[in-house]
Order: structure tokens, then sequence, then C-alpha cells
């Protein structure tokens, strides 16, 4: 008991255990997604307090629907085989798996998609909702946040600031890349970006900008792409074609990375040593091209991670912060 002889409340055990009450309604519901260190923390302030679970404090825990939504602003058949939204997935789903949670995916970009993505919402059908690859004024963002639940974003939006977002430093790695370009001796370079009504985008671009203003080198050799590799082929042709000074070239993807590199071999370029080329996330791809792709590491399964421990823990009750995760970069034979 207490001191003052009254029984010892949820908040009192939360606080000596020196976690949420969201965690201590776990550990006394049995739920399966709290870590052995965390339950036994709750267990010894139990017994050290004399506390008997009341139906209320049981509740916390029962009244939730035992789901989370993942929402992909795509509707990209090819979706499922894109290796950056492969390794997110996969992260998110090792969080998840830790947990008592289900994971419902919603492919939101067509009309069908998001009015599945309404009615789980309007349903109170999912305790809460992760969002990636929002586009500028995509209605995603708004649906999520009007609903009440606690939302996350993968990555930040270009009209709205999220509360709660994990993302990449995106600017930062672009303009790693290409000062590596320019200390290598590169002077006339180019970019192909991603798609610049999406923040990921906009970060890539004004990262290769601002490598390139430092350094008192123009940024004009500019080609816009959407991260497949079919737009990386075309904007290497287009830079090839309008820029024939070309010694090297920051692509925002590895995806259009592949795709810059096929327009260079077909054409008879030497890469690295007539122009060189530097991708961006490192996926699983990016050491088996030819040559192997120098690149930006993003924590790509870490950012499905980080995503959805941010989520768990909103959902607990907790507040916490926002995380941009570092990036690095990994050199190979391109540049």
């Amino acid at each position: 008991m207490t001191k003052s002889d009254r029984p010892p409340t949820l908040g009192e055990v939360a606080q000596r255990a020196g976690l949420s009450t969201g965690t201590v309604s776990r550990v006394i519901n049995n739920a399966q997604h709290v870590s052995k260190k965390a339950r036994q923390a709750v267990e010894r302030a139990i017994e050290e307090l004399g506390y008997v679970p009341n139906t209320s404090a049981r509740s916390l825990a029962t009244q939730r629907r035992g789901a989370v939504v993942l929402a992909i602003s795509s509707d990209d058949p090819a979706l499922f085989a894109n290796l950056f939204f492969a390794e997110v997935i996969t992260g998110v789903n090792a969080v998840i798996e830790e947990t008592d949670l289900e994971l419902l995916l919603v492919l939101a970009a067509s009309e069908r998609g998001r009015e599945r993505f309404a009615r789980i919402l309007q349903s109170r059908g999912a305790d809460g909702v992760m969002l990636l690859a929002l586009r500028e004024n995509d209605p995603l963002s708004k649906m999520a946040e009007d609903s009440g639940v606690p939302v996350v974003h993968g990555g930040r939006s270009l009209d709205r600031a999220p509360q709660w977002y994990v993302d990449a430093d995106n600017r930062g790695g672009a303009r790693q890349a290409v000062e590596y370009l320019i200390a290598r001796g590169r002077r006339n370079i180019g970019t192909v970006t991603g798609p610049l009504d999406m923040h990921v985008g906009v970060s890539r671009y004004l990262g290769f900008r601002e490598a390139m203003a430092l350094a008192g080198l123009a940024d004009t050799r500019v080609a816009n792409g959407d991260f497949s590799e079919g737009s990386g082929a075309k904007g290497m042709v287009r830079l090839l074609d309008e820029h024939p000074d070309l010694d090297a070239v920051f692509v925002a993807s590895d995806a259009m990375a592949a795709g810059a590199l096929t327009v260079l071999r077909d054409r008879g370029h030497e890469v690295p040593g007539e122009i060189a080329v530097v991708g961006f996330n490192d996926i699983v791809t990016a050491q088996h091209t030819q040559p192997a792709l120098t690149t930006v590491r993003q924590p790509i399964e870490a950012l499905g991670q980080e995503m959805t421990r941010v989520l768990v823990r909103l959902i607990d009750g907790e507040r916490p912060t926002p995380l941009i995760l570092p990036t690095e970069l990994v050199i190979r034979d391109s540049a």
C-alpha cells in the first residue's frame, strides 16, 4: 500500500516501473508486445506497491482494435518488387511481430484505395496509422490526422509539417555525395532528381544544389525522374544530349542510377573514367550493378522499424520525439 493507506494507482505503478501506463496495462493484460525487461519492471512495481488490477486498468488495452495501418500513397502493381518499399515493410513487420498487433497494408493512391482507407478510419478499425510516399497535397495525411488516431509519417510532406515522423537525412546525404564528386575533381556535375512533388525528392535536389553552390559550380545540369529505373535511363539520355561536357552525375535513387548506368554503357561511356555516378539508398542491387554503385546508404529497414516503434509508443500514450536517421556514403566502383 502507499503511505496514505489507499490502493496504489496504475499511474503509480507506471512511475515506479519507469514506463508508460499503456505498457503497464499491456503487462496486466498479458499482451505480447512487451519486452521481457519491461514486464519484469512492471511485475516488480506491482509487488512492491501491492497493486491489484481493476477493470478500468484492464480496459486500457482491451478497448483497442489490435491493428495498425501502413498506408502507401501508391497503386503501382510493381510496388512489391520495389526493393526500397520491401525493406521498409520488412522493418515494420519485424517490430509488429514483437507485439500483439496486426498490420493492415493499404495502397491508397487510387480512389478505391482511399475509400478503403477511409472505411478503416471511420470504423475505428485501427489503433494507429503509418503513412509512406506522400506527395504534395496528398489527401491521406489529412484523412489520417482528422481520424483522431496516432499518425506517424515515413518521411515528411511538402505542404504539411507532421508532428510525428521518421525520416532519413536526405538533404545531408545528397550534399555529401556531391561533395565527394567535387573532391574527386569533377566539375561538370549533373543530377537526375526524384519526384519534386515529394519532400524526399526536393530534399535530395536541394542537397545537390547546396554542394554545387558552396563549390562555386553551376547547378544547371538537371533532369527529372520518378525514382524508377526507366526514368533514370531517360534522365541520363537527356543529360548526355544536352550537356556533352558532363563528367559526373548524382542520381537520386539507386533504381534510377541502374538505368543511368545502362545508358552510359550502351553509349560507350566509361564509368567512372569519363563519367562518375553516385546513387542514393544502397538497396541490395547497388552492389551488383556494372560497375558496383557508389551510393548514399540510408537505413531503410530501420526506417520501418523506428516508424513502428514511434507509433506503438504513441498508442501507449507516450510522446516520443520525431527521428532523423543518419546517412553514410558507401564508396564502390562507379565514382
